[in-house]
């Protein structure tokens, strides 16, 4: 059995309400606390085959994604399942088993966690003196 717990990057307070984790990364420098949350995140997402895996499951069709649509990204099958079961840990995916196959869906709060966290602006560059 697994030590590891999901990664809170929403914590929500009732039904529709949601607060992100961290502040969005222009606003202000992170806590420890903050830092220390989003870089279990981005450590999840920093292997390649693991954030190919997230963006597969992320823009399938309808939102979710069966296992056997998105393993051929080159390893072996045991390393997929490693690897989403790594995604799975840090909070980022859900997964439900239906007959043989199982079907992944991106965590939305952790979706909505990270569009609040990477700002679709960028800062304003500094004017030079």
């Amino acid at each position: 059995m697994s030590k590891t717990k999901a990664l809170p990057l929403i914590e929500t307070t009732g039904r529709q309400s949601a607060e992100p984790c961290c502040p969005p990364l222009t606003e202000r420098p992170f806590t420890a606390d903050e830092a220390e949350t989003a870089a279990r995140m981005f450590k999840a997402l920093g292997d390649p085959v693991r954030l190919r895996l997230f963006t597969l499951v992320a823009s399938h069709e309808g939102g979710e994604a069966c296992v056997c649509d998105i393993s051929d990204v080159g390893v072996s099958q045991p390393t997929v399942s490693h690897h989403l079961k790594k995604l799975k840990e840090a909070g980022l995916l859900t997964s439900e088993r239906r007959g043989t196959w199982v079907y992944y869906r991106v965590e939305a709060s952790a979706l909505a966690g990270m569009s609040q966290l990477l700002p679709h602006t960028p800062a304003p560059s500094p004017t030079p003196a």
